[in-house]
């Protein structure tokens, strides 16, 4: 049941690279840079969001400048694959905020999770007290981030 992407023409991968890079772009520049007229790209930027292409538009923030000094990856392994538990483990982290990323893996453990906290204190609690108690939950291990040395949510646009 693979869906095969959507096929794009090279106005539309323009467009996207473009708002990728500067969401806040007017549509003025964005149709001047991809070279198209006004109401063209306008249509085309409409037509990519109502398929889903572009799903949303945000702002990146500085996790530093807002308190939040610790990244940390979380590696989790569940009771062997209960699958209430399982939906309930997810329910738990889709509600905590401070898991920004939550990935089912291939391999030892079953899912991957990207954690910002305040403070080491702060990981702690949130480790302890939460997330070990959440459903199905077996084992974790914990890895921090000493470094952040390329932060993207670009995406390579096929050529």
């Amino acid at each position: 049941m693979n869906k095969q992407p959507p096929t794009l023409d090279k106005a539309e991968k323009d467009i996207l690279r473009i708002l990728q890079s500067d969401g806040r772009i007017s549509n003025v520049e964005l149709a001047e840079k991809v070279g198209l007229s006004e109401s063209p790209c306008f249509r085309r930027t409409k037509q990519l969001e109502e398929k889903g292409t572009i799903a949303a538009y945000t702002a990146i923030l500085d996790q530093r400048q807002i308190g939040l000094q610790v990244t940390a990856f979380i590696q989790v392994s569940l009771n062997k694959q209960d699958e209430e538990e399982t939906v309930e483990f997810l329910k738990k982290v889709n509600a905590e905020e401070h898991i920004i990323e939550c990935h089912a893996m291939s391999g030892a453990y079953d899912y991957l999770l990207k954690v910002v906290t305040q403070n080491m204190d702060h990981f702690s609690e949130l480790v302890m007290l939460q997330i070990l108690k959440y459903p199905g939950v077996q084992d974790l291990e914990s890895h921090f981030s000493l470094k952040e040395n390329k932060l993207s949510r670009a995406l390579p646009i096929p050529s």
